[in-house]
């Protein structure tokens, strides 16, 4: 009794699977088969000529703005920082255009209506623009940014609690480079203020502490001869220190005090060799220093 059950259990298994069986040679069957190839090779080759139709296009585009922007360089003398942020903007547009065609007419081809889809989506658009807020916030800023040549790339700069060099600036975000190698990325639209170090001279002072009883004429002396040999040799330095002047320091105690101004981006050589040279000649002829931290600022 209990093999026939089987029996029988097996049987309908199997006239249910020979059903679904023909039901599917049946769905098979009513393909067209030889349309469906011919459109399958027609898409592909519309496919493949439109991607090299972009590519060419992303490569005649590209070699155009390396062209104008040489040019540019070469008619308005063009400073490279102001010249690397353009140019990486202008190629992230024109990438970004070219990229959005390409998917545009890839869906095309393929039978998606993207025209129909973008335009049936006004409640998802209007969703999704609630939460673009930031982003357009972002790219309107980015735009001001770039407008007023607020930065550009290689700059030294504070953007609120981040102090580095620019390492690139676009519609959406500026990355900088903190002087202990880390990469920030800053959103546009959170870019209130920017402190720009490299658009002027900066200036270097040097503080050197002094005890009470030091000859100050000898100071004086020894470092006035340290920047008539070193200052020469430094064609980056645009004002050279005229005089050696005294300033009070608390505590009763005094420092010789320096100030000199640079080329952006040259201070901190500059700081470090003139402090180490006075240092070194003082030391040298004598002069007692105390042994505390010295105040040596480039700004």
């Amino acid at each position: 009794m209990g093999s026939s059950t089987d029996s029988s259990m097996t049987e309908e298994i199997v006239d249910k699977v020979a059903e679904e069986t023909n039901f599917f040679i049946e769905f098979l069957d009513t393909i067209d088969w030889q349309s469906f190839l011919v459109s399958f090779i027609a898409g592909s080759i519309k496919i493949l000529f439109s991607l090299l139709l972009f590519w060419g296009l992303k490569k005649i585009g590209g070699y155009l703005i390396d062209l104008a922007f040489k040019q540019y360089t070469v008619k308005r003398n063009a400073v490279p920082n102001r010249y690397n942020t353009l140019y990486n903007v202008s190629k992230n547009v024109f990438h970004a255009i070219l990229g959005f065609f390409t998917v545009y007419t890839v869906l095309e081809i393929i039978g998606i209506p993207v025209g129909t889809l973008l335009a049936g989506a006004g409640v998802i658009g209007l969703a999704l623009s609630l939460g673009a807020q930031g982003f357009v916030s972002d790219v309107v800023n980015g735009f001001m940014i770039l407008l007023e040549k607020q930065l550009d790339i290689g700059d030294n700069v504070t953007i609120g609690d981040v102090s580095g060099t620019v390492l690139d600036v676009n519609l959406k975000t500026t990355q900088v480079k903190d002087f202990d190698g880390t990469v920030h990325y800053i959103p546009n639209r959170e870019i209130l203020v920017v402190s720009n170090r490299s658009r002027s001279d900066m200036r270097v002072r040097i503080q050197i502490r002094l005890f009470p009883g030091t000859d100050l004429e000898n100071v004086r002396k020894i470092m006035e001869q340290v920047n008539a040999e070193l200052v020469p040799q430094f064609p980056e330095i645009t004002t050279p220190p005229s005089t050696i002047s005294f300033v009070p320091v608390g505590n009763g105690q005094i420092a010789a005090q320096v100030i000199m101004y640079t080329e952006n981006g040259k201070q901190w050589d500059v700081n470090n060799t003139f402090f180490e040279e006075y240092i070194e000649a003082l030391s040298t002829s004598g002069v007692e220093l105390p042994a505390i931290n010295y105040d040596f600022n480039a700004q």
